[in-house]
C-alpha cells in the first residue's frame, strides 16, 4: 500500500467478504475502496452504477469461475464504490456539498495516489463508466484500456433531466418506496428477469431489490443528481490513447448512447459488444456473454487466463504493472481481439 500524501488519507480499513476494505478521505470526500487480491499484481479499478456498489454489481461476473480467474489471476482489483454507496453505510450529512462529475473522477485520481498505483485498468457500469471515462479523458496517462458496460457519455437529454428529477424528489421525500425501486430496476435488468404476472421475477432481480432496501436513499439521491449535472464527454472522447471495449445490453436504456460512444473513439482501438436479451449490467444478468471478450481484449495487454498445469501457475502470475511499450503493435488491432468493430450478437437460452 502507497503512503497516505497530503491529498489523501486512510480512516478505516477492515476484511469485508474475503477483500479488504478501506475508508479513504480525498479531497472531495471520503470514498470506500474494496480491495481484492495481490497487491503487486496490476490494478483493475471498477465504479459501479447508481445505487449499486461492487457487490450488487460486478458479484456476478466475479462469480463466474472463468472470469474470476480471468481478472483476479491478471489484477488486484480497487472496487471503489459511490459515496456513500457502500455496505452500512451512514447517511451522508447535508452540510457536505453534493459533488460534480469532474469531482468524483478526481477522487478516482486520489484513490490510486493513496495506494501508489501507475496506470491503471478501468471496469464501470453505465453512471460508473461515465465518472471512470471521465477520469480516462483528464488523466490520459493513467489509464491503460477501459472496460465499459452499457456506457454514458453524454449530458442528460430534457426527458431524462426531468425524469431523475422526478426519481430525485421521491427519493429526498419518500426514501427508497416502491416506484424509486421499480424504475432502478428497470434501468438495470431487461424484462425476461425482472418478470411478469406469469413468471416470477429471477434471483438476481430480488437480491437486488433487497438490497436496494437497505441503501440510504440520500447517499442514492446525491449520485444521481451529480450524474444529472454531468456535461458531453463526445469530443473529449477523440483525445483518448487508451484502447476501449464496450458492453451493452440489447434493452438497456442506454444502449443508443454506447454505439454513439463507440461511433466517437477511434475505431482502430475499440469495440462493441452487444449482448442479446439483457439490460444494462450485464455483469450481473449474463456475465457469461463478456468471457470471451474480455479474454481477447486482455490478450492484447499479454494477460490470460491461468494455465490448468498445477506446475504452470506460478511462472504465469503477472507481478508489474501493465505498460502500452510491452504490446506487441499487431495485438493492438480489434481483429486481433477477435472482435469485430460492429456489434457482436450473443444469445443466451433463457429459463423460463
Amino acid at each position: 500500500m502507497g503512503e497516505s500524501g497530503s491529498s489523501v488519507s486512510l480512516d478505516v480499513e477492515r476484511i469485508s467478504f474475503g477483500g479488504k476494505e478501506h475508508h479513504i478521505y480525498t479531497h472531495h470526500g471520503p470514498v470506500s475502496v474494496a480491495v481484492y487480491g495481490d497487491h503487486e499484481k496490476p490494478a483493475l479499478i471498477t465504479y459501479s452504477d447508481i445505487a449499486l456498489n461492487h457487490m450488487s454489481c460486478f458479484q456476478g461476473l466475479l462469480f463466474c469461475t472463468e472470469a474470476s480467474s480471468l481478472l483476479l489471476h491478471n489484477f488486484c482489483i480497487y472496487h471503489i464504490c459511490p459515496p456513500g454507496h457502500e455496505l452500512g453505510a451512514a447517511q451522508i450529512s447535508s452540510n457536505i456539498p453534493v459533488p460534480s462529475v469532474d469531482d468524483l473522477a478526481d477522487q478516482v485520481a486520489d484513490v490510486i495516489d493513496f495506494f501508489g498505483l501507475g496506470s491503471v485498468m478501468c471496469m464501470g457500469v453505465s453512471a460508473g463508466a461515465y465518472i471512470l471515462t471521465l477520469f480516462a479523458t483528464k488523466y490520459r496517462e493513467r489509464v491503460l484500456g477501459l472496460i465499459l458496460v452499457s456506457p454514458i457519455c453524454k449530458a442528460p437529454t430534457w426527458t431524462e433531466w426531468f425524469y431523475n428529477k422526478v426519481l430525485s424528489n421521491l427519493l429526498y421525500y419518500y426514501g427508497m418506496c416502491g416506484m424509486v425501486k421499480e424504475s432502478l430496476l428497470q434501468r438495470f435488468f431487461s424484462k425476461e428477469v425482472r418478470g411478469s404476472a406469469q413468471v416470477p421475477e429471477s434471483d438476481i432481480v430480488q437480491a437486488c431489490r433487497t438490497l436496494l432496501e437497505e441503501k440510504q436513499s440520500i447517499n442514492v439521491w446525491r449520485f444521481l443528481q451529480s450524474m444529472n449535472g454531468r456535461h458531453d464527454l463526445t469530443e473529449s472522447l477523440k483525445q483518448l490513447q487508451c484502447r476501449t471495449l464496450i458492453f451493452v445490453g440489447e434493452n438497456s436504456p442506454f444502449h443508443s448512447e454506447a454505439v454513439h460512444m463507440t461511433s466517437k473513439l477511434d475505431r482502430r482501438f475499440s469495440a462493441l459488444v452487444e449482448v442479446q436479451a439483457c439490460g444494462s449490467v450485464v455483469t450481473e444478468e449474463q456475465p457469461h456473454a463478456m468471457l470471451i471478450p474480455l479474454e481477447y481484449f486482455l490478450i492484447g495487454y499479454g494477460l490470460f487466463r491461468p494455465s490448468t498445469k498445477s506446475s504452470d501457475r506460478n511462472t504465469l502470475s503477472p507481478t508489474s504493472p501493465l505498460s502500452p511499450s510491452c504490446i506487441s503493435p499487431e495485438l493492438l488491432s480489434p481483429e486481433s481481439m477477435g472482435i469485430k468493430l460492429k456489434p457482436i450478437k450473443t444469445r443466451v437460452s433463457l429459463q423460463v
